[in-house]
């Protein structure tokens, strides 16, 4: 049985030779990353019940105080502020490095109008979790503070 794997180009950016020294595995990888901006993704999750919708995020290395999240009818746009560490001990030196710094920004439409009023966030251990209440009439815009 043959298993189904998603194939991001940026991440496959020079082709494995396994009788390749592994070191050169990454010597040109540093200048080609440099040409591409490539941001992580936010995934989600989204499920459903009767009155609500539960979405999930993963938003890893994010404080919560970093993350926005609006609402407008049945659209959600979750932006946050992805920052790095800059200490380093006095004579080391970055030698390769896939961690990410800046901002990320997922937004998705919902098959029912949300009420903003009642929606909820929550934020533990780099997952985000969104309680959007669905509302029968129309809805209105509002950001909502992440507890």
């Amino acid at each position: 049985m043959s298993t189904i794997t998603r194939w991001n180009p940026f991440k496959s950016l020079t082709a494995f030779d396994p009788a390749t020294n592994f070191e050169d595995l990454f010597r040109g990888l540093r200048p080609a990353w440099r040409d591409f901006d490539i941001s992580p993704e936010v995934r989600i999750e989204v499920s459903e019940d009767d009155k609500s919708y539960a979405v999930k995020a993963e938003i890893p290395g994010v404080d919560k105080k970093d993350i926005e999240i609006s609402i407008e009818g049945n659209e959600v746009a979750i932006s946050a502020e992805v920052k790095r560490e800059t200490k380093k001990k006095e004579g080391e030196k970055e030698i390769y490095t896939d961690r990410y710094y800046g901002k990320v920004y997922r937004a998705f439409t919902l098959p029912n109008d949300l009420d903003s009023a009642k929606a909820d966030a929550r934020y533990d251990n780099g997952v985000l979790m969104l309680t959007l209440p669905k509302v029968a009439g129309n809805g209105s815009s509002r950001k909502i503070a992440v507890n």
